[in-house]
């Protein structure tokens, strides 16, 4: 039984995706602190200065305890008081780390999904019973009718390639029009 867990573990550690996982949580959270440090330090005190010099952080209100009579005026204050304090400040700063987070991820993923080849479509539905089948088919495999072949076009190139392809012409157009200046002088 312990022999068999084993073999399992190493299966699982050796499977990509249990890799994958681990570089996505890393990244993550390396990515994690640097989000929080695009909130707290570049977007949100522009923000406060706009809304008339609030510091979000430290926007807060206290529900109970502490000092009677007492005005806080920063939340550490408070809660080194003893008082129970609501943090609005830190929740909104943590809500806009978790959408700017999100999109970040978004873009990531639309950046890789765009650089990936694009494979031609090899499959087509057949024309009398619209189940899936090969475009090379010369007969359905579910109904049995007779279909003619279709061709299945080339590998599309990816975005990435096609950009990469118009910058490699356009250096190659510059270069021969500074050869071109090059020689004149």
């Amino acid at each position: 039984m312990k022999i068999k867990i084993i073999s399992e573990f190493k299966s699982f550690i050796n499977k990509g995706s249990a890799i994958d996982m681990a570089v996505g949580i890393i990244v993550g959270s390396a990515m994690t602190s640097v989000v929080n440090s695009l909130v707290k330090d570049v977007i949100m005190p522009p923000v406060g200065m706009l809304v008339g010099g609030i510091d979000f952080s430290q926007w807060f209100f206290v529900l109970g305890g502490g000092e009677p009579g007492a005005h806080y005026t920063t939340m550490a204050a408070a809660q080194s008081a003893g008082a129970t304090t609501l943090n609005m400040g830190t929740f909104l700063n943590s809500v806009i780390s978790f959408l700017i987070t999100m999109f970040a991820i978004f873009i990531f993923v639309k950046v890789v999904n765009s650089a990936r080849a694009k494979k031609p479509v090899t499959t087509r539905a057949c024309p009398y019973c619209q189940q899936q089948i090969s475009k090379l088919a010369t007969k359905c495999a579910f109904c049995c009718s007779a279909v003619k072949p279709e061709e299945v076009g080339p590998v599309e190139d990816t975005d990435l390639a096609k950009g990469l392809k118009t910058l490699k012409s356009k250096v190659l157009n510059v270069t021969k029009a500074a050869k071109k200046v090059i020689k004149k002088k």
